[in-house]
């Protein structure tokens, strides 16, 4: 089994890599997340390998939170592999343990594959998992400094904090938009 690869890169697309590791290369699908974060040509992947009956694939996570997600997801009956990748490309980790707390069918669906059924399952299925999440502190601390602005804003605590749940964003600033906007409607 294949848990992780080291290599070059020799091409590259949005969401899969060509991966040189001494002469042997492979074909790693990534996130769009991930991708995205790849900026020199070597490369350190944590490896999730699904093989079946007519594949075998490798797919890629340079964010070991990115690849918890994916495992966690794929094991729900009716996500495969696909879409645990576009969820991975839709949301990052700290962004999806909020959805799943916060039951937020709405955002769930988003993500290309995802239907109304499949949103409600993925929530009924992993209500009560808890998606470990390595930068929280970071994320608290992101929420807590956009709570404080509303706030100083003249918003109710109360009301802020249900709004932030619902937010994906993750800068302060970005956050304090996002949550202006549901705020205004």
């Amino acid at each position: 089994m294949i848990v992780g690869l080291i290599g070059k890169i020799i091409k590259k697309e949005p969401t899969v890599v060509h991966l040189n590791v001494n002469g042997v290369v492979y074909e790693v699908f990534v996130s769009l997340n991930c991708s995205s974060k790849i900026i020199k040509d070597e490369v350190s992947f944590e490896i999730s390998e699904i093989i079946r009956e007519d594949a075998h694939n490798l797919y890629g996570f340079i964010d070991s939170n990115e690849k918890k997600l994916f495992e966690t997801v794929i094991k729900i009956n009716g996500i495969g592999p696909k879409v645990g990748l576009a969820i991975c490309s839709t949301f990052t980790p700290s962004s999806f343990a909020q959805i799943i707390s916060s039951n937020d069918v709405d955002m769930l669906k988003r993500v290309p594959g995802i239907g109304p059924k499949g949103a409600s399952r993925i929530l009924v299925e992993l209500s009560g998992v808890i998606i470990d999440v390595e930068n929280d502190s970071e994320v608290s601390n992101i929420n807590l400094e956009a709570s404080l602005a509303l706030e100083s804003l003249g918003f109710k605590k109360e009301i802020v904090s249900k709004i932030l749940k619902t937010c994906t964003s993750t800068s302060t600033s970005e956050l304090v938009r996002e949550a202006l906007k549901k705020l205004q409607k």
